[in-house]
């Protein structure tokens, strides 16, 4: 089997990417190892630059009508007071919100907008073992199939946007840079009740942090650890946990006792890393396989979009028109994206550091946020522009090839 593009994973940024290249008239296949997307506690923040991405895609109604959860506006809760850390109600434009929505929820709605196009295929259950190499280029990739059967898809392209774990990456012995996170981060829900906050907000106090989403039906709630700390908060026992939480969350003390074990909450062990090079020849790295985003400000998934859209836009015809695609056009795709991606991670480490590290250690009780912050318009200006669009927000500038009506 041979195609244009070959994308390992199906997340963001190998959705997208599949989708905006079969919409250009590209031959491509994505490889999903899984038999379905349905993981949960990943990155389901939509951003307002995503949703312009699918609002010139023509998916935005399509999407408001799943169920979703908008926020415009997000709270730092001390100890010491409250304090506003962006309203993105004066964002530019017609999305001033964040839309929660499971992430296999959105990946469906892109994939199967995808299958509309018949030069699109995806392959499930499809794990990336290895790359295929012709005189020192990538060719291509071997997959294994659920019965442990190898394939190979040639390819003029290969993509590894298959995670922070990424298989591809190690095929070729890339590594990232690390860039330090002090924290991990356990997930578990709780019911909603009347008279709940409206919206997400931050809990921090000495000692402890807490990421607080309103989903409707239910709180999801991140319990910041320090790195490598849970099992030292398993060791403490169940109650243990749920006394830390209800000293940070008193009003939620009473639905504790639906957490019975540690078997119903989640573990994410935070990674903050970058690669140098994001390619070689005839291999691309997009979103977190090429670099791994620490959950401060929600914005992994939208950078890994961001990643693809940009891809898309320099690639789409050289890869339409049977083009050999040159190294340094793979170049143009870091350079455009290792911009935001390091200021992005630079703000991410100084929250990381600043803020959550001496929380956790127990140094201080952080402060709300100096209230001339919020009074000076052009930092309000700034944060939720930050916060919603971005550094560069990429648009689609690559029209359909045909209209689709393909696989289904």
């Amino acid at each position: 089997m041979d195609t244009a593009c070959v994308i390992a994973g199906g997340g963001p940024a190998g959705a997208m990417l599949g989708l905006l290249l079969a919409r250009s008239g590209v031959d491509v296949t994505l490889l999903e190892k899984h038999a379905d997307f349905l993981r949960d506690f990943r990155g389901d923040t939509i951003h307002p630059s995503t949703l312009h991405v699918l609002d010139e895609l023509g998916l935005a109604e399509e999407f408001h009508r799943l169920p979703h959860h908008k926020m415009y506006s997000l709270t730092f809760q001390a100890d010491r007071g409250s304090s506003l850390v962006a309203d993105l109600r004066g964002l530019p434009g017609k999305y001033n919100y964040i839309a929660f929505i499971p992430q296999w929820d959105f990946l469906t709605l892109v994939i199967t907008e995808a299958r509309r196009y018949p030069n699109f295929r995806l392959i499930m259950e499809a794990e990336a073992t290895d790359v295929i190499h012709e005189d020192g280029v990538v060719r291509g990739v071997r997959y294994r199939d659920p019965s442990g059967t190898e394939h190979r898809i040639g390819a003029r392209l290969t993509v590894g946007a298959d995670g922070r774990s990424s298989d591809v990456r190690r095929a070729v012995g890339l590594a990232p840079r690390d860039l330090g996170a002090p924290m991990d981060v356990v997930w578990f829900r709780l019911p909603m009740e009347e008279g709940d906050p409206k919206d997400m907000f931050l809990r921090a106090s000495t000692g402890g942090f807490m990421v607080c989403i309103n989903r409707d039906t239910y709180w999801q709630l991140a319990y910041v650890i320090a790195k490598g700390g849970f099992g030292r908060l398993k060791a403490a026992g169940i109650e243990g946990f749920r006394e830390s939480v209800a000293r940070l969350l008193p009003y939620f003390a009473g639905r504790l006792e639906g957490i019975r074990s540690f078997d119903d909450v989640s573990v994410l062990v935070v990674a903050l890393n970058r690669l140098r090079r994001w390619h070689l020849p005839g291999l691309l790295f997009l979103g977190d396989a090429a670099h791994a985003m620490s959950p401060v400000f929600g914005v992994g998934i939208n950078l890994a979009i961001q990643d693809a859209v940009a891809a898309a836009n320099l690639l789409a015809e050289p890869l339409r028109s049977g083009a050999e695609i040159p190294d340094s056009m793979l170049a143009r795709v870091q350079q455009r994206r290792e911009f935001p991606t390091k200021v992005t991670q630079f703000a991410q480490r100084i929250v990381q550091n600043r803020v959550i590290r001496p929380t956790l250690e127990a140094m201080a009780a952080p402060p709300p946020i100096p209230e001339f912050v919020n009074a000076l318009p052009f930092t309000r200006s700034v944060a939720r522009r930050f916060v919603g669009l971005g550094v560069r927000p990429e648009h689609v500038r690559i029209a359909p090839a045909a209209p689709p009506g393909g696989l289904g």
